[in-house]
């Protein structure tokens, strides 16, 4: 699996290569939560389980910032994790905002009309 060695238009890219993958597969498009990790990361693991009930409505991907082609991630987000992108755009970092990851899905799910489904 290719993982990113720069910028966010690379993870951008990547990220809409997930979607697309994933409409083909389900017909169901949902967005893509990148989580900027490293390990051990004790608010990653909470943050994590403060996200399980919204599982069904993003995909969760995980960038480990301590790998080596992940370098420029970890100059970036190193004293700052975890770090969320949802769909390649910056989202939170720290803590997970409810509140604001529910917006930006609500958002999205009604930019995508008919495209955008949670799975039931």
């Amino acid at each position: 699996m290719p993982w990113f060695q720069g910028n966010s238009v690379q993870l951008a890219k990547y990220s809409l290569q997930l979607l697309m993958r994933n409409l083909s597969a389900s017909k169901t498009v949902l967005p893509v939560l990148t989580l900027f990790t490293k390990d051990p990361c004790p608010l990653c693991d909470e943050a994590k389980e403060i996200l399980e009930p919204y599982k069904n409505r993003f995909i969760l991907q995980e960038v480990d910032i301590t790998l080596p082609e992940n370098s420029a991630w970890y100059e970036r987000y190193k004293f700052d994790i975890p770090v969320f992108h949802l769909n390649g755009q910056f989202l939170m970092m720290h803590r997970v905002d409810i509140p604001k990851l529910e917006k930006q899905l609500q958002k999205l799910e009604q930019q995508g009309a008919g495209s955008w489904r949670t799975p039931s």
